[in-house]
């Protein structure tokens, strides 16, 4: 058996966390459908599978990182042009990524009003988000991210930029900021 290269460590990793992406995405529009017929108890059980795969992306996203710094400069360089066509190449043009938070701003009310029996999961997910965050910064941090930009925002810090928008995903998550009253995140707003 051969050893997988970086580059098909990291686009394999990233393949699997855009599927648990996708899951996420049904169980949570599964879990607003359930929510609105009144059906707490299935409306519990999609919100816990939402967690669980928030858990498994930010899993997939630490396995994709599961190689040498020398290494990555090589993956990088196949996120550029020629070798794709966007100068500013990024997770963030993924259909996946507008649909979750297109769901994520229609939850945002849901969320800030959800009967008391389905808290505690939802602070797990939560949780799991911060969990998934902090995946995601760590493969940053490990390749640059510290002081090099990422390819879509190479202006700024990759860990800023990263802290940025997970505070306005948390935003949207726990608008009442139920689980923490703090921002967890450095940067400062």
């Amino acid at each position: 058996m051969t050893q997988p290269t970086p580059q098909s460590i990291w686009q394999g990793f990233h393949w699997s966390f855009f599927i648990n992406v996708q899951g996420l995405i049904i169980s949570l529009r599964r879990f607003e459908a359930q929510l609105a017929l009144g059906n707490l108890d299935q409306a519990q059980t999609e919100l816990s599978t939402a967690t669980k795969l928030l858990l498994a992306s930010g899993a997939s996203m630490e396995l994709a990182g599961s190689f040498s710094r020398e290494a990555y400069q090589m993956v990088r360089e196949s996120m550029t042009p020629p070798q794709v066509r966007a100068t500013n190449f990024s997770g963030l043009m993924s259909w996946e990524h507008a649909a979750l938070m297109q769901i994520w701003k229609r939850l945002r009310p849901i969320f800030a009003t959800l009967p008391n029996d389905l808290q505690p999961q939802h602070q797990k997910f939560i949780q799991a988000y911060f969990s998934l965050v902090d995946a995601h910064k760590g493969v940053c941090e490990k390749f640059g991210g510290t002081t090099d930009g990422s390819l879509r925002f190479e202006q700024n810090s990759a860990i800023a930029t990263l802290d940025q928008f997970s505070l306005s995903r948390w935003q949207l998550i726990d608008p009442t900021h139920s689980t923490i009253s703090k921002c967890p995140f450095s940067y400062k707003h």
